[in-house]
């Protein structure tokens, strides 16, 4: 026997060999790789020559092959113990295939029994069928329903909202039924229509849950925040309620909008102006000296909306164009806000030393009557924005505090430190940019040093994007806990109730303290606050799942295949099959293949390199655009 024999044989050997089996729950990416979870908080890599027909969500039993010191073991799927999911949206291909539209699903479908009328490049919905205990031979699915052609923004939409099992409209009996539910009586009121109050939402804001008032006393401002008293109106389990909570939060997919409670409930409730409505209000003692929050108090309130701003019009107002229509009492009341705001801020930043950067969010503007795409919008933060999320930020730690000392069970948002791996791989990523560490980041002081210090070019947006790709996910939790990016301990989410239920949530509780009434259990919490944190994770995937196929059908829209476009790029990752570039102008990554990359003549491209490209090919059924360098 040759050596290299035995060296193989060796190696063979050395691959099946198990050290022990695991079961967990797996998560896939979009190479094909996947990592399982464990209870006991262990993450098995799971090379894609290992994933055995697995799927993102299954439930499975890990062998572990080898370990890897501080990087955690590898192993391989050795059973597949429950499917995460009975279908999947895919594409028809040739020859009874599909692939499916979830980019971490790079595994091709066979098709077994009827198309029901679907023909090639359709998206349809594929009922999963099993190949036996282990699932391990090539997937296979039946055809539940055609949903509509891919490459058509309609057609993607609904494939999208599919995919992630997203609620539809809300049928007219549910309507109806919501257009007759009257308000309860149960708690006092105090009278607050005399208090100048203002709403400030985007231009084409549909609902309005929160507004403002504030008073001069003297050596401190007393600022309200008065949030629409959407528990009056649903009650506890009941049959609207039941809906909210399956839905969680509006979703906010572009061009198709889904509201979390019925249109004909939040057109009566929202605080409108020149109508009196029920409030729930959080009245804030703000020292005008350092903007310390210094007292605060909440009451259920009647209140009396004397003016409807937008966020461009105060902004406006703030950098000195007061629109000539408004009164001496409203540029009054937006001067002290604003100047409230900015001390309130200031403080905050100070004691709790919260993670401060504006990243520029890319949206999709679709119409959703005729699901058009009419443009692109650049959103920054502006200090009209700013106004209102610093008062909404003190009355939800306001509520927080009073909660978490209060004898009922209540809903926390809580977000954790980032992992020291994450950290550590975005700090190497960071000295490969700039050149320099950025120190360390789990000190949230220098953190906050390091975000200020960024150069403001090009690269600016990069490390912003992969800083936030570093940080956990914030979640609902039934106990308070630490909120890593705000730098609070103690935080709930109040002011919002007519598009996220754990907002509805505390309002219920509190009504239910208020009129003696059953509370819910800390159990019932505990459950509430994992089935939203789910599904706020679900709604979020669903809307960067569209957001980038839709920036890919604006692409084609302005003829970018033909017109040979300059695109300006930052190189994020390099792979064996190619390179990764952010294309901040439409905040979308595309991806650059090996064979074009041997064509050029310079150096080989490195990690944070700015480059030019053109578009090559988009890819509408997996959501991603290919580039192609300038020679």
């Amino acid at each position: 026997m040759g050596k290299r024999t035995r060296r193989m044989q060796r190696k063979e050997k050395h691959r099946n060999r198990v050290l022990r089996s695991v079961n967990g729950t797996l998560s896939t990416a979009a190479g094909g790789f996947g990592f399982v979870n464990t209870e006991d908080g262990t993450e098995i890599f799971i090379p894609p020559s290992a994933m055995n027909g697995a799927l993102d969500g299954d439930t499975v039993r890990t062998e572990i092959t080898f370990e890897r010191d501080e990087r955690g073991p590898v192993g391989r799927i050795a059973e597949i113990l429950q499917r995460g999911r009975r279908f999947m949206v895919c594409e028809l291909l040739d020859g009874h295939k599909a692939r499916p539209l979830n980019r971490n699903l790079s595994q091709e479908l066979k098709i077994s029994g009827s198309l029901k009328g679907a023909k090639k490049g359709d998206w349809v919905n594929l009922r999963l069928l099993d190949n036996g205990s282990k699932f391990t031979e090539a997937l296979r699915g039946s055809v539940e329903e055609p949903i509509g052609k891919a490459g058509t923004v309609y057609g993607d939409l609904l494939a999208v909202a599919k995919e992630f099992d997203m609620p539809g409209p809300y049928s007219q009996e549910m309507e109806t039924f919501a257009a007759g539910i009257t308000p309860a009586q149960g708690c006092e009121r105090e009278e607050l229509a005399d208090r100048f109050t203002v709403t400030i939402d985007p231009v084409d804001a549909k609902d309005f849950d929160d507004a403002l008032s504030i008073e001069d006393r003297g050596k401190e401002w007393e600022i309200g925040g008065h949030i629409a008293d959407v528990a009056a109106y649903v009650r506890p389990g009941g049959k609207l309620d039941r809906e909210a909570r399956k839905r969680a939060f509006s979703s906010y997919i572009p061009g198709m909008f889904r509201p979390m409670l019925p249109h004909s409930l939040t057109s009566r409730i929202s605080l409108r102006q020149d109508a009196d409505s029920l409030a729930h209000s959080v009245m804030l003692r703000v020292r005008k000296r350092d903007g310390s929050v210094v007292a605060a108090r909440r009451v259920f309130s009647r209140i009396r909306v004397n003016c409807r701003l937008n966020y461009d019009e105060v902004q406006e107002a703030i950098d000195g164009k007061t629109p000539p229509s408004w009164s001496d009492e409203l540029k009054n009341a937006i001067t002290m806000l604003a100047a409230a705001a900015r001390k309130m801020r200031a403080c905050r930043k100070r004691r709790e030393e919260f993670l401060a950067f504006d990243t520029p969010e890319i949206r999709v503007l679709c119409d959703e009557t005729t699901h058009e795409i009419r443009g692109m919008e650049r959103r920054v933060q502006r200090e009209s924005e700013k106004l209102v999320e610093e008062c909404m930020l003190a009355a939800n730690s306001a509520v927080a505090e009073e909660v978490s000392v209060a004898p009922m069970a209540a809903l926390y948002r809580i977000h954790p430190e980032p992992e020291p791996e994450k950290l550590e791989e975005f700090s190497l990523f960071v000295s490969t940019l700039l050149k320099r560490m950025p120190g360390d980041l789990s000190n949230r002081k220098i953190c906050n040093e390091f975000l200020d210090s960024l150069p403001d070019d090009h690269r600016k947006y990069v490390i912003t994007s992969n800083f936030l790709r570093a940080m956990a996910r914030a979640s609902y939790s039934e106990v308070p806990g630490l909120h890593y990016g705000l730098g609070k301990s103690r935080y709930s989410h109040f002011t919002s109730p007519i598009r996220r239920y754990p907002d509805l949530v505390l309002h219920q509780q509190l009504h239910a303290a208020a009129e003696n009434a059953r509370l819910r259990s800390t159990r019932t919490m505990r459950t509430i606050a994992l089935e939203c944190s789910k599904l706020e994770e679900r709604n979020d995937e669903a809307y960067f799942a569209a957001a980038d196929r839709l920036k890919l059908h604006y692409l084609m829209q302005q003829h970018a295949l033909e017109n040979m476009k300059l695109y300006e790029g930052v190189v994020v990752k390099i792979s064996s099959q190619g390179m990764i570039c952010d294309i901040p102008e439409y905040g979308l990554r595309g991806v650059v293949p090996n064979r074009f990359l041997h064509r050029r003549t310079k150096r080989p491209p490195r990690i944070g390199d700015f480059i030019y490209l053109y578009l090559d090919s988009l890819d509408f059924s997996r959501g991603s655009a290919v580039f192609r360098p300038t020679l």
